[in-house]
């Protein structure tokens, strides 16, 4: 591995997830849950415990999903820290979510907990331990149910043994607009990974970006998964930016013409809508990632900024920023003052050009 890739995998790595399916094992699944008459006292059960254990540790605000408004639930979702599984099982589901929103554990979605701990670049021990550390606070006084030979036991077959699903959000501008997307899966299947759009399961790619996670829980360990996902994102990467440099020499003037018209209209537009702001910031990062852009912080670092701005300009994060829900023209205006702010913030300026 050349160290160019060691030092373009962050570039091409945007987060890191890791999550943990488990179930205990003195209460009927969800599914059997909610069919029980005594459905709302055993969850309610459930959140008390988990809540309890985690909050004597650090502090976790509470979402009961039967008393959470539309805004803040769509809110919870674009940012990934609940599903829409857990909206619909809101007769018995709530969400423990940490302060920093790093950590979000859902109760009784399609298992009792869904634990989940999330990190921008590509830190996959860091994820691992950390939501291995939420896992023990909870095991601790609560047992989960668990069977020496198929491991920690899940609703969904898939997810039986380990219940550990590691995800890594890829950004591929080059692969993906090369028409090379088409080769990932010979580096991925071997290892029991899968693509996915951004989204995840079922979703399309949106602004280049993939999301590449284990299918194999059952048969291999916690750290074997962690391994092949490992050799698979720096194989990724490295195709990744080596398509980058065969774009940029083959690209030339045209190339960082269209870049740049997308970015001048991230920092000048007065309205923009969310489909089109996400290409053309996917657009501004790939100027970003060819050397055609250059601010006030490092690469990778302009490139997590401007995902985080598009977190925060999908429709309701907006809603949530204005206390009140804007109309789609309304949204759009505010959207593109806000881009136009971001780009200005981190001093984003086109640099000189050697073809």
């Amino acid at each position: 591995m050349t160290g160019d890739v060691l030092e373009g995998v962050q570039s091409v790595a945007v987060s890191t997830r890791m999550r943990l399916a488990r179930n205990f094992a003195d209460y009927p699944f969800p599914r059997r849950l909610l069919r029980d008459p005594h459905a709302k006292e055993q969850a309610q059960e459930i959140v008390q415990l988990v809540s309890a254990e985690l909050n004597a540790v650090e502090a976790f605000v509470l979402y009961q999903m039967d008393s959470v408004s539309d805004v803040t639930a769509a809110y919870l979702t674009e940012r990934n820290l609940i599903s829409r599984e857990l909206i619909k099982n809101d007769k018995i589901s709530a969400a423990l979510i940490s302060e920093d929103q790093s950590i979000s554990v859902m109760l009784n979605e399609e298992d009792h907990l869904r634990e989940q701990y999330f990190t921008s670049g590509f830190h996959l021990k860091k994820a691992y331990e950390r939501i291995c550390g939420i896992d023990e606070i909870i095991s601790s006084s609560i047992p989960f149910a668990y069977d020496e030979t198929l491991g920690y036991l899940t609703a969904c077959p898939t997810n039986l043994g380990t219940g550990l699903r590691a995800s890594v959000m890829l950004f591929l501008p080059a692969v993906s607009r090369r028409g090379l997307i088409w080769r990932l899966p010979a580096v991925l299947t071997p290892g029991g990974f899968t693509m996915r759009g951004s989204s995840g399961e079922g979703s399309g790619s949106e602004g280049d970006m993939y999301q590449v996670s284990n299918e194999m829980t059952l048969g291999l360990s916690e750290p074997e998964i962690l391994e092949l996902m490992k050799s698979a994102v720096m194989t990724i990467a490295e195709m990744e930016v080596n398509e980058r440099k065969r774009m940029r020499a083959e690209g030339g003037s045209a190339l960082r013409d269209g870049l740049l018209r997308s970015f001048g209209l991230l920092a000048n537009c007065a309205r923009i809508d969310l489909r089109e702001l996400i290409q053309r910031t996917a657009d501004a990062k790939l100027a970003i990632a060819l050397g055609f852009l250059q601010g006030s912080k490092r690469g990778e670092e302009l490139m997590l900024a401007l995902d985080e701005m598009l977190v925060a300009l999908r429709p309701a994060n907006i809603n949530r920023l204005n206390g009140r829900e804007l109309s789609e023209e309304e949204q759009n205006e505010f959207r593109a003052a806000r881009a136009g702010e971001t780009v200005y913030g981190l001093k984003i300026c086109s640099t000189s050009f050697e073809a």
